[in-house]
């Protein structure tokens, strides 16, 4: 590989940065517009819901076939594609027609937007990762994640400001965003290593079947009833599908997805935190907005300050965080970040019934903080645990199981929200005189038609009761980052990763098809756990330095 310039070399990490940006706003900015889109197209709380859970299981379904794509046909190529798609989809997602069609068409597209940000993602990080060397990449990945993450706080001040003209216009500001990114990659031209390799359509069937079915099971599970069949089966199926997956990308000598790296001790830990607190942090946009919209009646302007105090503390401990990576190892800044996490999300679970958003600033800061300062340590951590021509699988993967848990997270909590909702508000209308049966249709009713407005179109009792509800949402999360602390803590090994120094193959183009050699193929007749293929454990087989 050509080594590039450290100006060459800021130029593709900007280029990069423009081009993942887009997905980290759509994060945040599309739960900003909820409650107005569910307002306008009529849409129930769940089918909202889904509009934006279509994009996060979308993202965990094709991470690793985009991430193996950028491997076997080149990362620049896939970068740019990605942009394309992406950019197109969205600018349809803001053309939704109202109507019968609006459900449909919005899922649609949001799915579609997902696969670009699937193929784009991948190969942007694998660009930055090949870009700086072992050393550097700590504090470039921070800054990759930082600044991402600094442009995904600007979605809940534009988001709020864009939605008061119109909703639709959240989806077309990534058509700017998209146009630059483009013309950094063509200024900025950056070369990668890659290689061709044949593409397993079985295992992406596999875990796109398996993947759907558990979100769609536990989705739906508000409206169907645990007590329905259908709940059961759709995550049981789904589960089973995803065993199957594993144990067919065991035995397949190109796999989509290299399941034996979870071999390596590091990086399955490192997964396992990702997923853990991934249930958490993407899913709290959605619900601190309607929280924001519905308990507190604020404007979606409002709202997204109310957003943006969570990012204040997110970019600035990322920014720690990815230092001390460098300095120490990625266990204490992870387990560090999850613990602050986890306070967070239960002091701000205690403040939210006060339906006052001043009395929540710091818990919400707090948060926000704890996630920023785990995030950026364990995703570079993980990723460096594969070798040069490994990284678009290990992006892709580390990338699924952060999306997959993404969208599961958004499907329980959401559960969990529509059912304690139903539960309270029926509570509630039974104790103002209105018969069991009554209080019971009257609350499933409010409770799938959640929308925002002014405080006085609300009657407080339900205002209050769509406050615990959440609380239940936040004391979950903070449940789920108390895990991920025990699980880092015991989990993580301490120690700064040190390069191997044979990790790179000899000869290696740039940006040129490589032949992979066929001594280095993983075959269904390798039983040994230990992995054979040497580029994928050179870097993880670094040795660790003792603090």
């Amino acid at each position: 590989m050509v080594e590039a310039t450290g100006r060459s070399r800021n130029l593709v990490l900007t280029a990069m940065i423009f081009a993942v940006s887009m997905t980290f706003i759509d994060q945040t900015i599309v739960a900003i517009a909820a409650p107005q889109i569910q307002r306008e197209l009529g849409l129930s709380s769940t089918d909202m819901q889904w509009a934006i859970n279509a994009y996060l299981l979308s993202l965990a379904s094709f991470f690793a076939f985009g991430g193996r794509l950028a491997d076997t046909v080149g990362h620049k190529r896939m970068a740019v594609l990605g942009v394309v798609v992406f950019a197109g989809s969205s600018a349809l997602c803001g053309l939704t027609p109202a109507g019968g069609l609006a459900e449909a068409w919005l899922v649609t597209f949001r799915l579609i937007q997902g696969l670009g940000g699937a193929i784009m993602f991948p190969a942007a990080l694998a660009i930055v990762v090949q870009t700086f060397d072992l050393h550097q990449r700590g504090r470039a990945l921070a800054l990759f994640f930082g600044i991402a993450g600094g442009l995904t706080a600007i979605g809940p001040i534009l988001g709020g400001y864009l939605t008061q003209w119109t909703w639709r216009a959240i989806f077309w500001v990534n058509l700017p965003v998209a146009v630059v990114a483009l013309a950094l990659i063509l200024i900025s031209k950056p070369t990668t290593s890659y290689r061709p390799a044949r593409m397993d359509y079985w295992g992406l069937v596999l875990i796109v079947g398996g993947v759907g079915l558990c979100v769609v099971g536990f989705q739906q599970a508000s409206i169907w009833g645990w007590s329905n069949p259908a709940s059961g089966t759709c995550i049981a199926v789904g589960v089973v599908l995803l065993l199957v997956f594993a144990w067919v990308e065991w035995r397949t000598a190109v796999p989509l997805m290299q399941v034996r790296i979870f071999t390596i001790h590091a990086f399955r830990m490192e997964n396992l935190v990702l997923g853990i607190a991934m249930l958490a942090f993407v899913p709290v946009f959605f619900f601190a907005s309607e929280y924001a919209e519905i308990s507190l009646g604020e404007s979606a302007s409002r709202t997204g300050l109310y957003i943006l105090y969570f990012f204040l503390g997110f970019a600035a401990a990322s920014q720690i965080g990815g230092r001390m990576l460098d300095r120490v190892g990625a266990k204490r800044p992870v387990v560090l970040g999850c613990a602050l996490a986890a306070v967070g999300f239960y002091l701000w679970a205690g403040r939210v019934t006060d339906l006052s958003l001043g009395s929540q600033i710091w818990s919400v800061v707090l948060a926000g903080a704890g996630i920023g300062f785990m995030l950026t340590p364990a995703s570079t951590d993980a990723v460096n645990r594969a070798s040069r021509l490994s990284y678009g699988e290990a992006t892709g993967i580390t990338q699924t199981v952060r999306n997959f848990a993404a969208s599961l997270g958004l499907a329980i909590l959401g559960t969990i929200l529509v059912s304690e909702l139903r539960s309270r508000v029926r509570t509630s209308l039974v104790a103002k005189g209105l018969s069991v049966r009554q209080a019971a249709t009257e609350a499933h009713r409010i409770a799938e038609s959640q929308s925002g407005g002014a405080t006085g179109a609300i009657p407080h009792f339900i205002r209050l009761d769509f406050a615990y509800a959440t609380r239940s949402v936040l004391l979950v999360m903070a449940a789920l980052m108390a895990v991920a602390t025990l699980v880092a803590l015991f989990g993580l090994r301490p120690g700064v990763q040190q390069a191997a120094g044979q990790n790179e193959p000899q000869g290696a183009q740039n940006d040129q098809p490589r032949q992979r050699p066929q001594p280095e193929r993983f075959t269904p007749d390798d039983r040994n756990p230990v992995l054979s293929d040497n580029r994928l454990l050179g870097a993880s087989r670094g040795r660790y330095r003792g603090r």
